[in-house]
């Protein structure tokens, strides 16, 4: 299957799929403090987004080789890197937890992820989120048509790598629209001027995982979903959907929760 480019009514599919998503994580905010579980978490997404009239895309989805995934949404805490299944352990203060979300509204699918802090953690911890977060955003601010999909790469491992940190190469981020994963990869490292040319009407995902420490990571357990670090270092990941406008972009999965944009962006 190609790169599909979405037409207007397309993107007024993604802009309300995008928002649902975020807006779960919204109302997630208030609730991410020391002690809940991360079942619970999923639990209260769950609920809202039935009220939300949006279902999750995450229960059940089953692709090739996986068994079916459990839960309405991720929480990979502390040295986990992606895709981990909400459990029983209460979350603790110093601990870090992304939440990442996929919803599906009128078939059309929207994806983000946020990081929450537990409390006070380190000022390494901190340091990580932070760099992750504007990591994604020096990725985003990159694109507008006739770019190249290894520019947006570059962008992100430039910036990470130059802060002490490592790009996780195994997973990336991906198209999107009436299906959750599409063309094209988005990865996140990457040379200027290679892979896909950028094009009005593409949407896809830009969610990097950096590392603390090394950038190898492993498959933890046997639940056949949840990766860590290899190394056992914190890991942190941010996502949001994006789309490819005529003079540049626009970020799908905003809300007024959401955090802001970078000063460098803004600026």
């Amino acid at each position: 299957m190609g790169i599909t480019y979405k037409d207007e009514q397309g993107i007024q599919g993604m802009r309300t799929a995008g928002r649902l998503a975020a807006e779960v994580l919204d109302h997630l905010t208030d609730h991410i403090k020391p002690g809940i579980t991360t079942r619970e978490i999923d639990r209260l997404a769950a609920e809202f987004m039935k009220k939300q009239g949006s279902i999750s895309a995450t229960l059940g989805y089953q692709p090739s080789g996986y068994p079916p995934y459990p839960a309405s949404l991720c929480t990979s805490v502390n040295n986990v890197v992606c895709h981990g299944i909400p459990n029983d352990k209460p979350l603790k203060k110093g601990d870090i937890v992304n939440v990442d979300v996929t919803v599906i509204k009128d078939g059309w699918y929207g994806d983000t992820s946020r990081m929450f802090v537990i409390g006070d953690a380190s000022i390494a911890a901190k340091r990580l989120v932070q760099i992750t977060y504007d990591a994604m955003w020096h990725g985003i601010s990159m694109v507008k048509p006739g770019i190249r999909l290894g520019d947006i790469g570059f962008a992100i491992q430039k910036f990470a790598e130059g802060n002490g940190f490592s790009v996780v190469r195994e997973f990336c981020g991906h198209g999107i629209g009436r299906n959750f994963h599409e063309e094209p990869q988005v990865l996140h490292y990457g040379k200027p001027g290679t892979l896909e040319e950028l094009k009005p009407g593409m949407t896809f995902t830009i969610e990097p995982m950096i590392n603390a420490g090394r950038r190898e990571v492993k498959e933890f357990g046997n639940d056949g979903w949840t990766i860590v670090t290899k190394d056992h270092s914190l890991s942190a990941q941010w996502e949001h959907t994006v789309l490819v406008t005529e003079d540049g972009y626009e970020v799908m999965t905003l809300s007024d929760g959401a955090p802001q944009p970078p000063d460098f962006v803004r600026k």
